[in-house]
């Protein structure tokens, strides 16, 4: 990500949502980190004392999300510390679970198992005409039957911030336990969960924070309705998978970094990214509420975003893809055609949205003239009809007869017809842009009314 593109220029990475571009810093860390683990075990990375680098990244997540100092835990991502939760969560077939169209496919599967094990049900909060949740909704259907409920704080799909701090006060006098995504929002947005009023929080360090790959952490908040009086409170999250050691270093130094980064005031280049998308012709941007941070996600009317992908790789220009099994329940993921997704964090600077602007319109040029070569060769020669007499006569001793077989013959290779040029009006455009989706195997929801 990191190497200059075959003009010089550096890689203009716009998929921090996928995958954060790590610091030189943090990326020396971890090299350095791996090559001690590799050769000596992990008890050469527990520092001295002993366990000195987790208590240091601890303290760093505790400050980060606005919580008391040990009730965080790492794991190896935000979907392993969810499923922990969701695995040693008790309901009963008359309970209810909340989730919402923003919802990723690893956090389905675990809710999906949670209503098989218990037999409660499952329910989707519906989306308001612009986009956001319907909070008018949750107000109405609210009561004690709901158990738990499933929010992502900013929506992968499309960048949608949800309002995770009023629906933390909703929630409050109610017995429903409020688990939060913040994956995509840490790093990006401030996140205070004792504000939000969650009882637990799930991230991953490699987006936003641009930590390491296969790290992410869990807080959890001890709630009056689980925790009976007299009884200990819970330390921490449910067991999760644990990271490797170097990873947890690595992470400890992408968490100061983010905190000197954060210091200082960062431009929001997401209406510069906006305005180049929609500037540019036969785009379409994805409908995202009335709070949109870090994400834009967009197709285009003709050509398929994965050329679009290719063609903007090739120019140094990185963005992602996404498909309608990542959120099969959010409304871009019920159109069959996959979309693009560029996502923008204070790493990058108006030169990369520029970047993308030229490349994006490189690219449908290079793929319409390249759609539009096939289309007439499958056309071949257009044979026109013989003129009729009148018209023989109006053309003049200028128009010489068609010459015959034996002529043709003497003439030789040379003598090649000339395609004839399309005629005028709109021409056909080869791709498909209604293509039947395929099923791999993918939990699919439904919605109860």
């Amino acid at each position: 990500m990191n190497t200059p593109t075959q003009s010089g220029e550096r890689t203009a990475h716009l998929n921090t949502a996928g995958t954060g571009r790590m610091p030189d810093a943090v990326h020396a860390v971890l090299a350095r980190a791996t090559a001690l683990e590799d050769r000596y075990g992990p008890a050469a990375l527990r520092g001295s004392p002993p366990g000195a680098p987790h208590r240091r990244v601890h303290a760093r997540l505790a400050d980060l999300l606005g919580v008391p100092a040990g009730r965080t835990v790492l794991t190896t991502g935000a979907a392993q510390a969810f499923e922990a939760f969701t695995r040693t969560t008790v309901l009963r077939p008359s309970d209810r679970i909340w989730t919402t169209p923003h919802e990723g496919v690893a956090h389905l599967h675990a809710l999906h198992a949670l209503r098989e094990r218990t037999r409660c049900r499952l329910e989707v909060v519906p989306l308001r005409p612009d986009g956001d949740l319907d909070l008018d909704w949750m107000r109405t259907h609210l009561d004690e039957d709901v158990a738990l409920v499933s929010v992502v704080h900013l929506s992968a799909a499309c960048g949608t911030v949800n309002p995770v701090e009023e629906i933390g006060r909703l929630l409050a006098p109610h017995r429903a336990q409020y688990t939060l995504d913040a994956s995509h929002s840490v790093g990006l947005l401030p996140v205070d969960a004792r504000r939000i009023g969650c009882r637990l929080l799930t991230a991953d360090g490699w987006r936003f924070l641009r930590g390491p790959q296969d790290i992410g952490f869990a807080y959890l908040a001890p709630h009056p309705h689980d925790d009976p009086p007299g009884a200990p409170a819970a330390a921490g999250p449910p067991p999760a998978p644990a990271p490797a050691a170097a990873a947890v270093v690595a992470l400890g130094t992408a968490l100061a970094h983010h905190a000197r980064a954060a210091r200082s005031p960062q431009p929001d280049l997401l209406p510069l990214l906006r305005a180049a998308v929609q500037h540019t012709p036969g785009m379409e941007l994805l409908a995202a509420g009335g709070r949109q941070a870090g994400v834009l996600a967009f197709r285009h009317a003709e050509i398929p975003a994965a050329a679009i992908r290719r063609g903007l790789a090739r120019r140094g220009v990185v963005l992602a893809k996404t498909v309608a099994h990542e959120h099969p329940l959010h409304p871009a993921g019920r159109v069959a055609a996959p979309a693009l997704r560029a996502s923008v964090h204070h790493d990058n600077t108006p030169h990369d949205i520029d970047r993308l602007r030229r490349a994006l319109a490189e690219v449908l040029l290079e793929e319409r003239h390249a759609a539009a070569v096939p289309a007439r060769a499958a056309a071949g020669p257009t044979a026109a009809p013989a003129p009729g007499p009148a018209a023989r006569a109006a053309a003049g001793p200028t128009a010489a007869p068609a010459p015959g077989p034996a002529a043709r013959a003497a003439a030789g290779p040379a003598a090649v017809a000339a395609p004839v040029p399309a005629g005028p009006g709109p021409q056909p455009f080869p791709y498909r842009t209604a293509r039947p989706a395929r099923r791999r195997g993918h939990l699919t929801l439904h919605r109860t009314n």
